[in-house]
């Protein structure tokens, strides 16, 4: 089953809040936020919650001092727009989608300002800034200074680097040098027992996806694949720091498993499954088919080829 809350009650509590519109309440648990990256899973939780752009100008007017209200309209105005979009790749997106993609993003980014009006060092604000600029096409120059201004606030912030990665992908504005250029050179300077080396996983799963069958499984059971997943593993989600309950933590660790059973790594998977411990997440299986069963099948998989 596709667990939204991720088993935490923190962010449970903040969807249960949002989908009843007590939005009192929502603020509690926000304000509850220790960093910038909680923040940032909490807000993630929120984009996911229907509905919210017809109800969220309540809590604003209610609060017009208070710029959270704002924060949480143009943030979750960036998921509506993805919506709007739909999940395939643009050859299968058709001109309204876009049109609807686009309104919303600049309706995002406008509120979004709003809020860096009021208070430049907004961390979250700018992090969904630079998801918008993949969304809208923004030159190389700007979507870079948008997440420069997000890492000099917030130098480990995980979901800035992940929408960094994702403007950089071939599929979007950059391309696949650019992409590993970017993963392993974030994966170099970040500490043991972060989940920034996730990066590493994912570059090598979106380049995965655009080889053809047969070359593909290839690709993900070369000898440098599967050293650089296995070492970027080791770096984070199998660190003897590392515990599997901090905000965020499950779709990152999703990734680590998706992609080590793809490179037949089935010890190290199984390693991260159990980690899971059945939780599942959209991401990253949304990439390959139905999240659930793709979860499913690959757990099963990496079980039935243990040594």
């Amino acid at each position: 089953m596709l667990d939204p809350t991720y088993g935490d009650p923190h962010r449970k509590a903040l969807i249960r809040a949002l989908e009843k519109r007590r939005w009192k309440f929502a603020r509690e648990l926000f304000d509850m936020a220790t960093d910038p990256d909680e923040m940032a899973y909490l807000m993630e939780a929120a984009g996911g919650v229907d509905g919210i752009q017809d109800w969220i100008g309540e809590w604003i007017d209610a609060e017009p001092d208070s710029t959270l209200p704002v924060l949480v309209a143009g943030c979750h105005a960036v998921h509506w727009a993805w919506e709007a979009r739909g999940g395939k790749r643009a050859k299968y997106t058709s001109a309204a989608q876009f049109r609807g993609f686009h309104e919303r993003l600049r309706y995002a980014e406008a509120v979004l300002h709003k809020v860096l009006d009021r208070e430049p060092d907004n961390v979250t604000a700018r992090a969904w800034l630079v998801t918008s600029s993949r969304g809208l096409g923004v030159g190389a120059v700007e979507a870079r200074e948008r997440f420069e201004a997000v890492i000099r606030l917030h130098p480990g912030h995980v979901v800035a680097h992940e929408q960094r990665l994702q403007y950089l992908c071939d599929k979007w504005c950059g391309s696949h040098e650019e992409m590993f250029d970017f993963a392993r050179g974030v994966a170099a300077t970040a500490g043991p027992n972060s989940l920034l080396h996730e990066l590493v996983a994912v570059a090598h799963l979106e380049k995965w996806l655009t080889i053809e069958a047969g070359e593909d499984k290839e690709y993900m059971l070369s000898e440098e694949v599967c050293a650089e997943l296995l070492a970027a593993a080791d770096n984070s989600i199998f660190h003897p720091d590392y515990v599997p309950a901090g905000p965020g933590w499950a779709p990152r660790l999703a990734t680590f498993a998706m992609a080590l059973e793809l490179a037949d790594e089935f010890d190290a998977a199984w390693r991260a499954f159990a980690l899971l411990d059945g939780t599942v997440t959209e991401w990253p299986w949304q990439m390959i088919g139905d999240p659930v069963e793709r979860f499913v099948a690959s757990r099963d998989y990496v079980n039935d080829n243990l040594g």
